[in-house]
């Protein structure tokens, strides 16, 4: 009897599973924190071994690459196709991980790893080494259900070493190596999924513009009986600027904010509106009482396809005990501005500049800083290579694969820019994996599931690519 190509990757897959998971596990240990200098050796360590671990799988290219200014290694890989047609398909990912101390309230040692329940409980386990990690045993699978000796793709993987640091010289990392990390389509595995029996492909994220804005009024505090009411205060002010932030529709109130704004589709919504959202549950993991948010767009359609303005922090004058009858010298605010696909940053932060400049009376001076920005990115749903990525997770998952967007930031839109190709994005995640929280943990099956999209996607994308259908975007 013959044994169908998915029969064939799931009997790699199974019989594999226990020395996978014993890989994962020993990565797993290595504490590659990177915000802590003190771990910086931990994540070189991860790094080699990760090298090390892709040379192992077949990978003829495996290489830790420097960044600049001092920073932490990434890794590079590569594994040509041979075939002169195949797509070039670059994973993103990263080795390092959030800081994590068994005080936290872990139940155990996060850099030992557990495994109960089904689940593998350790750092990194969810954010981003399993994610990555799965599509080493996927390419081998891969490989042993087509009797191939090469992927069906020209398959590069970039594994980021500063991605929980706010990735500081990863612009730089990928615009210097552009030639080598040169590809058609790119695939985040830094992502999630809505839930575990709920299977959805994430098809884009919003950018950000954080800023800080330092209001001076006064050369020093001054008395509020003998100068207030007669000079302008910028405590007052900075109040006065956040409450016309906003409009009474809850829009963000900054002249052109919103030029190039990529509107939902009726198709868009349609789909966000089969998730099954439990909008009271949303709101106890919120600690919120209410919603609130742009009028007419749903609480979805807020947090992943709108542009927002919040306000993160203000304060100035006196807050200690009891009164202090002044008119302060200085306040200040904190903002950040969320973006979605066709805003354009530098835009986004020159008209922020001109409105507070125009709304700031005589008196008050102003400087901004900014403090980062991210740009957003999108992919269309009828892109041809995300039809692709929904295919193969169907196929893993033998069921009907939503979609989501996500409302956070994060490098996806460094590499569309600089490199030129499309961003999709493939995880398995869900949002009792705990990121950057306590007990972080992935689900094994779900992380099985991973591994067979993998599996299927590199043909999936070849045979499609070759048949001219990703030509056609």
């Amino acid at each position: 009897m013959t044994t169908s190509p998915d029969s064939a990757v799931r009997e790699f897959i199974a019989e594999h599973r226990p020395a996978f998971l014993d890989e994962l596990a020993d990565w797993l240990r290595i504490p590659s924190v990177s915000a802590d200098p003190g771990r910086a050796g931990e994540v070189r360590r991860s790094a080699e071994w990760l090298a090390d671990k892709l040379r192992a799988t077949g990978f003829p290219v495996a290489e830790v690459w420097e960044t600049a200014n001092g920073g932490l290694p990434a890794v590079f890989a590569e594994w040509p196709s041979g075939d002169p047609a195949a797509p070039t398909v670059l994973v993103y990912g990263h080795h390092d991980v959030q800081p994590a101390a068994r005080e936290d309230g872990w139940a155990t040692d996060p850099f030992e790893p557990v495994v109960t329940g089904g689940r593998m409980y350790a750092r990194g386990a969810a954010d981003d080494k399993g994610q990555v990690f799965f599509h080493t045993l996927g390419v081998r699978a891969h490989l042993a259900a087509t009797g191939r000796s090469a992927p069906a793709v020209n398959l590069k993987l970039l594994v980021e070493g500063e991605e929980e640091s706010g990735s500081p010289n990863f612009g730089a990392l990928i615009r210097e190596h552009a030639d080598r990390l040169a590809a058609d389509v790119v695939m985040i595995s830094d992502t999630g999924m809505w839930a575990e029996q709920t299977p959805t492909v994430c098809t884009g994220m919003r950018g950000m513009v954080e800023l800080q804005i330092d209001l001076t009024g006064p050369a020093q505090d001054i008395h509020s009986g003998s100068f207030g009411g007669a000079v302008p205060n910028p405590a007052t002010e900075a109040a006065r600027l956040v409450a016309q932030l906003h409009d009474a529709d809850r829009r963000v109130a900054v002249p052109g904010f919103y030029d190039g704004v990529v509107e939902l589709t009726e198709r868009e919504r349609e789909l966000f509106a089969e998730l099954p959202f439990d909008e009271a549950e949303w709101l106890g993991v919120a600690k919120s009482g209410a919603t609130l948010g742009e009028q007419g767009f749903s609480t979805l359609e807020r947090i992943w396809a709108r542009p927002t303005a919040e306000v993160n922090g203000i304060w100035g004058g006196y807050t200690g005990p009891g009164g202090k009858t002044i008119v302060p010298s200085s306040a200040h605010l904190k903002l950040s501005f969320r973006l979605v696909a066709g805003q354009d940053v530098d835009k986004v932060r020159q008209a922020v500049t001109d409105w507070v400049a125009s709304v700031l009376p005589a008196g008050i001076g102003h400087r901004i800083t900014f403090t980062g920005t991210t740009r957003p990115c999108l992919t269309p749903l009828d892109h041809p290579a995300l039809r692709s990525v929904v295919r193969s997770m169907g196929r893993a998952f033998e069921q009907k694969i939503l979609f989501t967007r996500e409302g956070g930031s994060g490098p996806a839109a460094d590499l569309q820019d600089v490199l030129g190709a499309p961003v999709l994005f493939l995880g398995i995640s869900v949002p009792s994996d705990g990121w950057h929280s306590v007990n972080e943990k992935v689900e094994l099956d779900l992380l099985a599931k991973g591994v067979e999209t993998s599996a299927y996607l590199w043909g999936d994308l070849a045979e499609n690519w070759n048949n001219g259908e990703l030509g056609s975007a």
